[in-house]
């Protein structure tokens, strides 16, 4: 068994620390990341990074619950890759019900089927390079980044071992990895966002 040494005090460690540390260290209010014994704490988000983050979590909640197909969580909530040496907050991830198993008290023990990264300009660079590649390495089937200041939204299919750009040609994403649930991209760049359940009753949930 591992003794872990957690501070007192919540403390942002000096010297690396494992990944098992990590995990004891970071609490559940905690937005952080660990990469390589480093911890990485997440920046404050913007207000439509969080308006449009939690329009995708109350859909995909309701949806996913209404069709039995797995489980919704916003951040922060931490996923470990171990394919990877990391362990990452995705602003939203789903677990199909076939994948439950992997989830503990306070942290995925493993992929999930679903990452959702909403990109800052803090957060660019780690989203669409080291997360695009740990998340293709890692397995994760669907990697949806959505860049609230471009009004762009890319999804990421996972086709033997390797990332595709899903075709959205007519501003619609048919998610693989949950069956009728066809999101218009244009309803992310609406100020204000559109009414969830008249979304709901679109996508033949109401």
């Amino acid at each position: 068994m591992i003794d872990i040494q957690v501070p007192k005090e919540k403390t942002l460690p000096k010297e690396p620390i494992s990944i098992e540390q990590f995990l004891a260290w970071c609490e559940e209010d905690t937005w952080a990341e660990w990469v390589d014994g480093e911890v990485i704490i997440m920046s404050p988000a913007s207000r439509k990074h969080q308006q449009i983050a939690d329009f995708l979590s109350a859909i995909l909640r309701i949806f996913s619950e209404t069709k039995n197909l797995g489980l919704a969580i916003s951040a922060p909530f931490s996923m470990r890759l171990d394919e990877t040496s990391a362990v990452r907050e995705p602003d939203l991830l789903f677990i199909s019900t076939t994948n439950l198993h992997r989830l503990k008290e306070t942290y995925l023990d493993g992929p999930a089927d679903i990452a959702i990264e909403i990109v800052s300009p803090e957060s660019i660079g780690r989203d669409r390079e080291d997360k695009f590649v740990e998340y293709e390495q890692a397995g994760i089937p669907e990697y949806w980044l959505i860049d609230p200041v471009l009004e762009q939204a890319e999804f990421h299919i996972l086709k033997q071992g390797r990332y595709h750009l899903a075709d959205i040609s007519d501003g619609i994403f048919r998610s693989h990895i949950l069956p009728g649930f066809d999101l218009q991209t244009a309803w992310l760049w609406q100020n204000p966002l559109p009414n969830t359940l008249r979304v709901l009753r679109e996508i033949g949930i109401l």
